[in-house]
């Protein structure tokens, strides 16, 4: 039997652009076994997800996790349920105050490859229309330039 390989992180490549990240802090989640499973598998999308608070608690709001059902066939349900996050106290306080100043909890990468399964989040700030593309023409310009070195050389 030929062994999966596991994906080493799940990152949301949609939060760097959307945002400008600031601080990082690595807390855990709250997770089913199915929820587990599709995790080590990498059958999960963090875009458009985000973090709240709600009674001195974080949540994971809209991350997606494709969980196998029951069903004969090997069936496969798309789970959006709000997820626990699990911090130190002052790692929440310093979120919730970040959260006062007007600034938004994204997760930025879910790791999967030790014994627990983590998720690094990040305040940040919006980023508008004319950052973004900004954003785009300094990575065409980028790529633009390692392609003529790249040809130089050769």
């Amino acid at each position: 039997m030929k062994k999966a390989v596991e994906p080493k992180s799940i990152v949301n490549r949609r939060a760097r652009f959307d945002y400008d990240l600031g601080e990082d802090v690595v807390v855990g989640l709250v997770l089913t076994g199915a929820e587990t499973k599709a995790a080590r598998l990498g059958h999960v999308q963090l875009k458009g997800s985000y973090v709240t608070v709600k009674d001195d608690e974080l949540w994971l709001l809209n991350a997606s996790f494709s969980v196998k059902t029951g069903e004969k066939g090997g069936g496969k349900a798309v789970d959006t349920r709000s997820r626990k996050l699990l911090a130190h106290r002052r790692q929440i306080n310093d979120l919730i105050e970040a959260k006062k100043q007007g600034l938004t909890i994204v997760p930025v990468k879910m790791l999967t490859n030790g014994h627990y399964i983590k998720l690094i989040i990040a305040t940040a700030r919006g980023k508008k229309r004319y950052d973004k593309r900004e954003t785009i023409k300094r990575r065409d310009i980028e790529r633009e330039t390692r392609r003529a070195l790249k040809s130089k050389l050769n």
